[in-house]
Order: C-alpha cells, then sequence, then structure tokens
C-alpha cells in the first residue's frame, strides 16, 4: 500500500501557542490550572495536559477564586474576560492572534457605524466568542440563503468578517452574495483569511486526485477537521475522519492502491504517525510526503510565559512580530 502524507497538516501556529501557554502556565505556576473550554478541539491533546495537571471547564463558576484561568484558542466574548475581571483570577489569554485579529475588525467596523456580518457556523465556540467581542448587533450567515434573509436595507452600510476556521473557498460564495445583497459592503482581504485553514483545503484538494481514500485525522467536533473531510468527498474520494489508528476501520482500506492522509489543524503528528502504525498492521506500507507550502508561522506568547522554559524536545515558540506571519512555498 502506498501512503501520501498531505503538506502541510497537522497543528497550525495558533494551536502550537495555546498548548505552549498551558504548558508554560503549569510549569511556572504549578497544577492545577483552569482552562476555559477544550484549549483546543483535540482529545487526545486535552487529555495529555489533563494529565499534567490542567483542568478543564466551560463557566467560569467551576474556576476557584485567585486561581490561574486559561481561554482557549477559540476565544472568548467581553462578558467572560469582564468576569475573570470582576473575580480577580490570573487570567491569560490563549485566543489565537488571527482570532483576536477578527475581534478587532468587527469592532473597527461596528465604530464606523457599519452593520456586522459575521460568516460562520452557530454554537462554535469562536463564533460565540467573536459575536460577543464586538459592541454591537452581529448577523450570522452560514449560506448564501441567511444572506437573502437578512432584514437590512441593500444599501445599509454593511461590512462582513469571517469564522477563521473557514478558508477562502469556503465563503467565496457567501462574499459574493453579499456583494450582490448589499450597495455599500466592505470586508476583509482575503489574505487575512487564516493561512493555516487554505493552506490545508489546497493540500487537501491536491492529494484528492492522487489517492483512492483519503483519511483526515481530527476530532469530530473540530470545525476545520471536517471540512476537510468534506473537500476530500467532494472531490469524489471516499473520506474518512479519524480521532486515531484505532478508529481505522480496515474495510476503507482494502482495496485502495494508495491512501491519503492529512491532519486537521489541532491534531498532533503522533496521531498521524499512530494511523500509521494501525495501516502498516494490514500489510506493507510505502510512505511519501506530497509537495506543498511549508509553513513558518509562529505567534509571540504573553510575556509573562517568555521565562517559562519548556523541557528539552518539548514544543517551543519563538517571539517574533506578527509582521512575519507568512507561509512560504517551496519545492520538495
Amino acid at each position: 500500500m502506498q501512503v501520501i502524507l498531505a503538506q502541510p497538516r497537522g497543528f497550525c501556529a495558533g494551536v502550537v501557542r495555546a498548548i505552549d501557554i498551558v504548558d508554560r502556565a503549569l510549569l511556572k505556576y504549578g497544577a492545577p490550572v483552569y482552562v476555559r473550554h477544550e484549549i483546543v478541539h483535540n482529545k487526545h491533546v486535552v487529555d495529555g495536559l489533563r494529565q499534567k495537571g490542567a483542568r478543564f471547564v466551560e463557566e467560569l463558576d467551576e474556576v476557584p477564586d485567585d486561581a490561574v484561568t486559561i481561554f482557549s484558542a477559540h476565544g472568548v466574548s467581553r462578558e467572560i474576560v469582564a468576569e475573570a475581571r470582576r473575580r480577580e483570577l490570573h487570567a491569560l489569554d490563549a485566543t489565537c492572534p488571527l482570532v483576536v485579529k477578527v475581534h478587532t475588525q468587527g469592532r473597527q467596523y461596528a465604530a464606523a457605524g457599519r452593520h456586522v456580518i459575521l460568516i460562520g457556523h452557530a454554537g462554535h465556540p469562536e463564533v460565540v466568542g467573536t459575536m460577543g467581542q464586538i459592541p454591537a448587533p452581529v448577523h450570522l450567515v452560514q449560506c448564501e440563503a441567511d444572506v437573502a434573509r437578512l432584514d437590512l436595507p441593500a444599501d445599509a452600510p454593511a461590512a462582513y468578517i469571517t469564522q477563521t476556521t473557514l478558508s477562502v473557498d469556503d465563503t467565496r460564495n457567501i462574499i459574493a452574495a453579499l456583494g450582490r445583497r448589499f450597495t455599500n459592503l466592505v470586508g476583509p482581504n482575503t489574505r487575512d483569511i487564516c493561512y493555516a485553514t487554505q493552506n490545508r483545503q489546497s493540500a487537501v484538494r491536491e492529494l484528492s486526485q492522487r489517492v483512492d481514500v483519503i483519511l483526515v485525522i481530527g476530532a469530530s467536533n473540530s470545525s476545520n477537521s471536517n471540512r476537510l473531510r468534506e473537500i476530500g468527498t467532494e472531490s469524489g474520494v471516499p473520506s474518512y475522519l479519524i480521532a486515531d489508528g484505532s478508529e481505522l476501520d480496515p474495510g476503507w482500506v482494502r482495496d485502495a492502491n494508495v491512501v491519503g492522509i492529512t491532519a486537521g489543524a489541532s491534531a498532533p503528528e503522533s496521531m498521524v504517525e499512530d494511523v500509521i502504525a494501525a495501516l502498516r498492521r494490514l500489510g506493507p506500507v510505502e510512505i511519501s510526503t506530497m509537495e506543498g507550502i511549508e509553513e513558518h508561522a509562529e505567534f509571540r506568547l504573553p510575556a509573562e510565559l517568555a521565562d517559562a522554559t519548556l523541557a528539552p524536545g518539548a514544543r517551543k515558540t519563538t517571539e517574533i512580530s506578527d509582521a512575519r506571519l507568512v507561509a512560504h512555498t517551496v519545492a520538495g
């Protein structure tokens, strides 16, 4: 069996930063530290941090007074931030900087008197947090039909922002529908769309041209991982979302000559290795990695954690400016 690994795949810079914040907080302040919501949507990551002393809660009333509290990578509302301050909790913000950028854009549009329209999935933690960060009503649209139902005049000053786990491809048709619906519409440059989401989706589209089956490694509640599976299916290739090798159904790959593997932005490479090990138990495997984009994005950690050094071999996030958030295309 030939196995082709997508490039890029797995952890993005925002996920690395969020996990590092929990790791370093545990190192500096000791266990337990409390994390509101799963730090990222991956059970293996969450379980690993829980074993180190992180405690995951859904609401701040589950956090003891004076406890170190971390907001997840998805972001939280202004009300959550205010409650943490009122209770004088020692709060650390692990919100992905790209999500913070969306929050800032939304507030700027609202301050300019525009109706803010958020393209995203109802109920997703990032969407809930973003809507709670903008001090004005936010109109959520999930599809083109939602655009038609917006109760706003055609000439109303409007602006759109997007959930970061949606790519340029995911939002293109909805943005076009908004452009037809409103005569005074503005929105962020497509370069502001999450680079990791777009890169992983583009890689899956290319992967689908080379394989018989696609295995997407990620959690069932991970928006970006589910979308990768959908793209594989839309490309005409049977595609399956699995958390690890234990969920592999041998029947999926029994007649496949070439199997493609990718991983969502919150899935660790160890789970890719686990799935490969499961395939090896079925027979000989030859592995290659697809040419693609090599990502070099890194995000600055909170200053108070800069002196908390991780153990040798652990992840390290280098402090660099947002201006160096880039994704370089390389051959091989």
